[in-house]
């Protein structure tokens, strides 16, 4: 398997708390920033799982990576990153259960 999969997106996920909805909300901003930036990487990474993963995803994490001053600007509203991320926690949570469910 290669990196990154369903297990180390949760796994990323999972070290930063339980409820990825509410933590943008934390007064920590950093943490969720660094969250965000982990995701972003792990996002552009070549691997089997990310084949899996819808497009807008990944095409927002190559902009902002790249420094696409459009889409650094429109991502720097805290909602819409926690918008993006617990979209992409839902979809990675799910792809996760159906490969266990087919196991």
């Amino acid at each position: 398997m290669s990196y990154p999969g369903a297990e180390d997106y949760l796994h990323c996920f999972s070290l930063y708390g339980d409820d990825i909805r509410t933590m943008y909300l934390d007064h920590d901003e950093g943490r969720y920033e660094f969250l965000f930036e982990r995701i972003l990487r792990m996002l552009i990474q070549q691997s089997s799982f990310n084949t899996k993963i819808p497009l807008p995803f990944k095409i927002t994490a190559r902009k902002i990576l790249s420094g696409d001053p459009e889409a650094r600007s429109y991502m720097s509203d805290p909602e819409k990153r926690n918008f993006m991320l617990s979209d992409l926690y839902d979809f990675v949570l799910l792809q996760h259960k159906i490969n266990q469910r087919n196991m």
